[in-house]
């Protein structure tokens, strides 16, 4: 049976985060995976001629319908490259995302689907987890991290935290009564991001080299592992 080398390179980096330097390059990038989350400032320009735009319309989020109206075009096979660009990605409504996780997972094979966000931290779990992540660099410098504030404080603790306050951190995670892995999921993915632009800004390597361990256990998490044990057994 042939392989898709692109599904292969796709399955290789989903859950991946690498930089980017050149904005015009996205359409180059995007056209080797299949799923992929571009982190660019919200007033910067990316244009990929012929794409389909999912956009918000008349209300603040994207909606199912217009996910459906999308996903329908896609049951006919594709003779060319076709790019499906989500923008704001963030203003994915729950519903919306749900639905286009699927084909987010295993797309066309000449299918490529672009989202782009400036706030990573804000995405679901579910749709971080499918795609591979790429961040342009200028993307960082402001240091902002969108997200809520108790999520950002146990980030942060999470950064620094060793033996008994790593516990007690995974503990308090943990307690969270509803949706706790979206939650878990949450709090890692914003550490991940902090590290990315705390580098960015100081040019100290410690953040980088704390990353390996946070992005697997992302994964670990993604991947239905048990909340606290992942937390712990992940980071220590």
């Amino acid at each position: 049976m042939k392989r898709n080398k692109r599904l292969i390179i796709f399955r290789k980096n989903r859950g991946k985060a690498v930089f980017f330097d050149d904005i015009l390059k996205v359409k180059e990038i995007a056209g080797r995976v299949g799923t992929a989350v571009f982190v660019v400032p919200n007033d910067m320009l990316i244009e990929i001629p012929g794409a389909i735009v999912l956009q918000p319309e008349d209300k603040s989020v994207i909606t199912i319908e217009q996910v459906r109206e999308v996903l329908g075009r896609l049951s006919v096979r594709q003779t060319a490259d076709l790019f499906i660009v989500i923008r704001p990605a963030e203003k994915l409504g729950e519903d919306a995302a749900n639905a286009l996780l699927k084909s987010l997972e295993e797309p066309g094979e000449k299918v490529h689907f672009v989202l782009v966000t400036d706030s990573p931290a804000m995405l679901l779990p579910t749709i971080l987890s499918r795609a591979a992540l790429y961040f342009l660099r200028i993307a960082v410098d402001d240091g902002v991290i969108h997200a809520d504030d108790a999520v950002k404080a146990l980030a942060k603790r999470l950064m620094v935290a060793r033996g008994d306050e790593l516990l007690a951190v995974a503990e308090e995670i943990a307690k969270k009564k509803d949706g706790v892995r979206a939650y878990a999921l949450s709090v890692v993915g914003t550490a991940i991001e902090m590290l990315y632009k705390s580098y960015f800004i100081t040019g100290k390597p410690i953040f980088v080299t704390k990353l390996p361990k946070f992005l697997s256990t992302y994964e670990a998490l993604a991947r239905n592992g048990h909340v606290k044990l992942q937390i712990v057994a992940g980071l220590m």
